[in-house]
Order: C-alpha cells, then sequence, then structure tokens
C-alpha cells in the first residue's frame, strides 16, 4: 500500500491508502468517497512538476508520475496530489453539489488574489464584497455602528484582512486605509443575500475576471531560451496567450474553440494552427519537456469536449438567469411608474414608457488534436460516458435559480447525461412561458 495525501483547494487535506498498482481513478474514487459526494464534475488531480500542475490521466498507473521512489519499500512520506479545477464555468448554478461548488469557491477565490487584470479594479471590489457576503453574513447596520466611538467604529469596519480579498498590486495601489474603507460599504449593500447565494453571485462575477477562469502552462518562445515568458490559458471557450513582459502580462492571442484548426506536439516543441481565415502564421512554443506537451494537448481536448457537453445546459441556464433579471427589472418598473403617475396627477401630465430586453446566443466550435508522439496519444473528442449530476435529491440550485417563481410539480433530475439536464430546463422555460414571461 501506498499512502497518497491529496491537497484541497480550501487548505484541507486528505489521506487515503491505495495499492502499489493502482491507477489515477483509485485515488479519485477514494477522494469521492472522503468527500461523500458523487462526482466531482470540473475537478482532475493534478501533481506538480517543474513548478507547473499537470493533470493526471486517470487510467494510467501512478508509478508512471512518480517514477522509481513509488517503488521504494521503506518510504515513509506521502505522495502529494494536488485536487484543482481542471474546467471552469460561466455560472455555478452547473455545478450540483453544494460541496464541490464549495470547493470551486475557494479555488477561484486564490485565482483572484493571484490575477493581474490591473484594467478591472472596480470589479476586484465587487468580487470582495461579495466575497465577505458569503463568508461573513450580513454586516452590522450603519446606524449601529455610526453611534459608536471614533475608535470603537474603526475597529469594528476592520473586521477583514485586505491581503485575503485583494491582489498585492491592488492593496499596493490604494492603500489598506482606502479598501477597510470603502469595502465594507459595498458589503453593507449585500444585506440579506443568502450565504449560498453569495457563492453563486462570487462565481458569476469572477467568470468576467480576465485571467481568472483559466488553466496557466509555461512556455518558451525559442528551444534555447532561459526563461519560460510565454503563457497558454485554457478557457472555457477557448485558449489565450499572453507573454511576460517587464513583470506584466500582455494579451498577444484570444482564441475561441472555432478559430483553432489543430494542436499538435512533437517532444517539447507545442504548435498551434488557427484557422486559415484568420491568416495567421503557425504559432510554435516549447514546454518543459514531451511530458508537458502530452498532458497540455490532453487537457486541451477534454476541455474542448467538456465545453461541447456543457454548451446547451449553459445556455439555458443564461436564459433563465436573463428571465429573473427581466423580471426584476419589471418589478422595480412599475414600482417606478406608480410613483411617477401620483406625481403626474398632481399636476395634471400623463406619460408613457416602454421597455424591451434583449438575449445573447451562443455559438459552436470544434477542433482537431493531433499529436506526433510515437509513445504517447491523446485522447479524441468523444461523447461523455460519466454522469456529471449528484443525487437528485440533494439538488437544490434549480429552487434557488427559480426563487419566488413556482414551477409547477416536483424538480426531477435525470441522469444520462448534460443533454438531459437541458431537456428539464427546456420544460422550466415552457412553464415559464405558459406564464406569460418571453423566452425568445
Amino acid at each position: 500500500m501506498r499512502h497518497v495525501c491529496v491537497l484541497l483547494p480550501n487548505k484541507q487535506h486528505l489521506d487515503c491508502s491505495v495499492r502499489m498498482r493502482a491507477r489515477g481513478q483509485e485515488v479519485m474514487n477514494a477522494v469521492l468517497h472522503l468527500l461523500d459526494v458523487s462526482d466531482l464534475q470540473v475537478f482532475g488531480l493534478a501533481l506538480l512538476r517543474d513548478n507547473e500542475y499537470l493533470f493526471l490521466d486517470l487510467e494510467q498507473k501512478l508509478s508512471k508520475y512518480f517514477a522509481k521512489i513509488w517503488n521504494r519499500e521503506s518510504l515513509k512520506v506521502p505522495f502529494i496530489l494536488f485536487l484543482r479545477v481542471k474546467f471552469y464555468l460561466e455560472s455555478g448554478l452547473l455545478i450540483f453539489s453544494s460541496k464541490v461548488r464549495q470547493l470551486y469557491y475557494w479555488e477561484l477565490r486564490q485565482k483572484v488574489l493571484h490575477s493581474h487584470s490591473c484594467d478591472q479594479e472596480a470589479l476586484f471590489f465587487q468580487l470582495a464584497a461579495s466575497a465577505l457576503q458569503a463568508e461573513v453574513g450580513d454586516l452590522e447596520p450603519e446606524e449601529g455602528i455610526e453611534k459608536e466611538g471614533g475608535e470603537e467604529k474603526q475597529e469594528r469596519m476592520q473586521y477583514f484582512l485586505t491581503e485575503d480579498y485583494f491582489p498585492p498590486w491592488l492593496i499596493n495601489q490604494r492603500g489598506r486605509s482606502f479598501l477597510l474603507q470603502h469595502s465594507p460599504v459595498l458589503h453593507g449593500e449585500q444585506r440579506g443575500v443568502p450565504r449560498s447565494r453569495a457563492i453563486l453571485q462570487f462565481l458569476k462575477e469572477a467568470s468576467g475576471l480576465r485571467d481568472g477562469p483559466l488553466t496557466f502552462y509555461r512556455m518558451k518562445q525559442g528551444k534555447k531560451e532561459l526563461r519560460s515568458s510565454i503563457l497558454l490559458g485554457v478557457a472555457l471557450t477557448g485558449v489565450h496567450i499572453y507573454q511576460e513582459v517587464e513583470g506584466k502580462q500582455c494579451a498577444l492571442f484570444v482564441f475561441t474553440w472555432s478559430d483553432i484548426d489543430r494542436f499538435t506536439f512533437q517532444g517539447s516543441r507545442f504548435e498551434i494552427t488557427a484557422v486559415g481565415s484568420l491568416g495567421l502564421s503557425q504559432l510554435v512554443y516549447y514546454t518543459h519537456s514531451a511530458f508537458h506537451s502530452k498532458h497540455i494537448l490532453r487537457h486541451l481536448s477534454d476541455s474542448h469536449h467538456f465545453y461541447i457537453s456543457t454548451k446547451d445546459a449553459a445556455s439555458y441556464i443564461q436564459q433563465l438567469e436573463d428571465m429573473q433579471t427581466c423580471q426584476l427589472h419589471k418589478e422595480a418598473y412599475i414600482c417606478d411608474i406608480m410613483c411617477l403617475r401620483q406625481r403626474l396627477r398632481c399636476h395634471n401630465i400623463t406619460a408613457s414608457v416602454s421597455d424591451c430586453s434583449d438575449m445573447e446566443e451562443t455559438d459552436t466550435a470544434w477542433i482537431k488534436d493531433e499529436a506526433e508522439d510515437e509513445d504517447q496519444s491523446p485522447s479524441s473528442v468523444e461523447e461523455p460516458e460519466e454522469v456529471f449530476v449528484d443525487d437528485p435529491a440533494e439538488v437544490s440550485w434549480l429552487a434557488e435559480l427559480l426563487h419566488g417563481v413556482s414551477v409547477g410539480g416536483p424538480l426531477e433530475f435525470p441522469s444520462s447525461s448534460w443533454a438531459a439536464v437541458t431537456v428539464e430546463m427546456k420544460q422550466v422555460l415552457c412553464r415559464r412561458a405558459g406564464e406569460g414571461v418571453s423566452v425568445d
């Protein structure tokens, strides 16, 4: 038996013992059992190699990743693996288990702290407010704080560490006192929002961070270069390529899956070929080794596969969120009109207003994966075989989404595939349409 320690995004760890001939899936099964969930959906097991996280092929033996030390009988030190987000989402509602959603939240929390999106400063304040609401809860009403003395009030407002909610560059730029002064104001505006909804709100906002929902891999522009200045980011919708210049990340290319013709590698040489309509020459970079190239290519292939299999479900969730937003706007609109009419009656004036809403559609994308390594070949895009849902009795995400809306009948979630989830969403949309809410 071998002792494996799995580090979680929330800084906790799980200890498990597996057979010496165990494959990665055996560790994943142990993690599922210890966390008491049926599927981790967007997570994968990774190891740290050359200061870079590489996701394991769960069908491979662990001895392949830990080499000769795996076979040493006298070794007492546990083997370290990491449970990390492999696929990012635009909405946390696609994560059905609250436990898994919590782990996803904590990893994104760390991603925010390491973000270099200096042009999105306002978003960091909103993210901090949502995170404080999720972790601290409601802030004491301002009226109660005003009655306290100056020192007591200042101490009460300093209820968090800026380093836990803001990236270092923003702290240096604005100063701690500025952040401690203004963050509670935004946090106070979240009063009454349940912690579970605050987490969903944070996940939604974090998906808009330019360098947040990405897994980065370092590459070199030239084979003989000593420093890896290229960052290849794997996103839900494609690939982002950055270059580090004087400590700053400069965006070079942003490709959707439909922009890419193929990825190929030969040893450490990694090639990206865009579709001919973009008029770009082939991009050539260099990874640490053929081992890195193979695992990066597998991650790209799996990410595209995941995007295709969840695209419809994500689209319908977006429609539901848009309808809920539209309903809130309509309620505010009606309230404002009633007040306006009362005022206009006093002056014998009449007025009319109109209201409209827009919806967006998502496009499809495809990708070809090729490899020129004789020993290893990346997985091809296939239909998903695993079920991406937990026990239907534990699923509460749709009820949270349709807060205050009668769905009519119990919620049932088929467990065959993501397509089944989409069918359920279509039924919800049809019922909403019957209630007079436009879904087109």
